[in-house]
């Protein structure tokens, strides 16, 4: 039976070694009252300690003095497992001065993994991943020097086929942020972007003998409709009650909580910009890249956009009118609105429907997307991408490698060289002002996010598209197939990579 509890009451429930899952998605739907009151805690008695944290898309709330940044900087955690740790602020910084174990596997594994402990198994198959970083064939899953476990993640044979198993620690605490709880301790998350991993982390707390810890807005006194609650109170342990920071009405309308037809979604995608302060400078390059990708859009398509240069593709499939025949997607399981970007980056803008993510994960898996649009930072010969992990700096997987493996269409959206390049185009014909410093195009990436050789042997149709023109992915390796107006093939392509491609 649940009990009403206060944060810090309900903290005392975790104990040291335990191994805590974070239902949240990136910068979204953080229990964060309850991540304080670990770190009063700890500050106070040094416990609990020695946890470990396993969060399918990261936890973070892009503050480094908020949510689990000081506790996991001050030392209660060893061991992290993470789809994601861009919003983890100072946490990604100390990943890579090797305070704490930490591993980054692709985020709908875990998610799956973390679905098959809520049906007693140990683990969970899957083919995303072979072949690149995480295969324990090549890098393994550990992000620094002494992260060096070897049970997250295995090479396997199942009849004759080949898989990656990936096997979490057993959970035994979940932290989880809802809207609502009933008089029965049902949770709904009506007022939520989303609802995650949180019934498959209950059940599996639940399965291992562990304790569910609720946080949630409001108390209502009316119990739910059967099909809105999607934890039932017989999985809670405690029910902590946390009053909600205001929401401007541009995040309300993320909850779903009135409709939003297509014709308004640029207008309310405009007002969350406004309100996270987003800098929509003319990204001249970044235009380019977004006008001809878009061309690979159809009628009908299902399709994954991922952010930062993709999000382009959105703006001209809008122009054009496609936006409105194709079908947006984003990993936390919203379908059928616009995904939203920056800090609330897991929300959309009128959604046709929000499920668990685990569902959204099946979808990505069994290739039922029809084209993804992603962005890179290194590209190879062999048209292999890295797209996680740069010189310094660490963000992690995501969903790329579930998005990218068996997506019959797969764009890579980028520039041909990075920091200082400098483009315009005017009628059609693309100038090249200065070059960027950094290419994006080398010899052998430094870790691997998609492999080429898996996408060959899958059929996919992968192309890389950039300010001055495209390639496509051949068994040979890249393929020169367009070079757009104003372009000198031989000096600004050619003579510019360091290997030898195909035209």
């Amino acid at each position: 039976m649940y009990e009403i509890m206060s944060a810090d009451e309900a903290i005392r429930l975790i104990r040291d070694g335990d191994c805590i899952c974070v239902n949240s998605f990136v910068g979204i739907e953080n229990p964060t009252e309850l991540h304080e009151a670990l770190y009063r805690r700890y500050q106070k008695m040094q416990s609990p300690t020695h946890l470990t944290i396993v969060s399918s898309a990261g936890f973070g709330v892009w503050d480094d003095e908020h949510n689990a940044e000081g506790y996991i900087r001050e030392g209660a955690v060893d061991k992290l497992i993470c789809g994601h740790f861009g919003a983890m602020m100072s946490t990604k910084k100390l990943v890579l001065e090797d305070r704490f174990e930490a591993y980054n596997l692709p985020l709908g594994c875990i998610s799956h993994a973390i679905r098959a402990q809520a049906g007693g198994l140990p683990g969970a198959l899957s083919k995303v991943g072979l072949d690149i970083f995480v295969d324990p064939r090549r890098e393994g899953p550990g992000i620094n020097r002494i992260s060096i476990d070897d049970s997250l993640v295995k090479h396997v044979e199942v009849d004759g086929d080949e898989f990656l198993y990936y096997k979490l620690p057993k959970i035994t605490i979940a932290m989880i942020k809802g809207t609502a709880a009933d008089r029965k301790g049902n949770i709904t998350f009506d007022d939520m972007f989303m609802s995650g991993d949180a019934l498959s982390i209950c059940q599996a707390v639940k399965a291992n003998r562990g304790k569910v810890i609720v946080q949630v807005d409001r108390l209502v006194a009316t119990p739910s409709r059967p099909r809105n609650a999607i934890i039932p109170g017989c999985l809670v342990d405690a029910i902590v009650v946390a009053e909600p920071q205001e929401r401007n009405e541009a995040y309300t309308a993320l909850t779903g909580s009135f409709e939003i037809p297509y014709k308004e979604w640029h207008t309310w995608n405009e007002k969350i910009n406004d309100l996270s302060q987003k800098q929509r400078k003319n990204n001249i390059p970044a235009n380019i890249i977004g006008k001809r990708a878009a061309q690979e859009l159809r009628v009908d398509d299902i399709v994954n956009i991922g952010i930062g240069i993709p999000e382009t593709v959105a703006r001209f499939a809008r122009k054009s009118g496609m936006l409105d025949m194709i079908t947006l997607t984003v990993e936390s399981g919203g379908i059928g609105g616009f995904p939203v970007s920056g800090e609330a980056f897991g929300a959309m803008i009128g959604a046709a429907s929000v499920y668990d993510m685990a569902n959204q994960f099946d979808l990505y898996d069994n290739g039922g997307l029809d084209v993804c649009f992603m962005g890179a930072l290194e590209v190879d010969k062999y048209g292999n991408i890295n797209a996680h992990r740069g010189t310094g700096a660490f963000a992690g997987i995501g969903g790329f490698a579930n998005i990218t493996a068996k997506t019959p269409t797969v764009v890579f959206c980028m520039t041909f060289n990075a920091k200082g390049l400098e483009v315009t185009q005017e009628k059609g014909v693309v100038t090249i002002h200065k070059e960027g410093e950094i290419s994006k195009f080398v010899e052998k990436v430094s870790s691997v996010s998609f492999s080429a050789k898996r996408a060959i042997e899958n059929g996919q149709k992968v192309l890389y598209v950039t300010e001055r023109c495209v390639f496509r992915l051949t068994p040979k390796g890249l393929k020169l197939i367009e070079v757009y107006p104003g372009v000198d093939m031989k000096k600004d392509i050619i003579d510019r990579l360091p290997f030898e491609v195909e035209v």
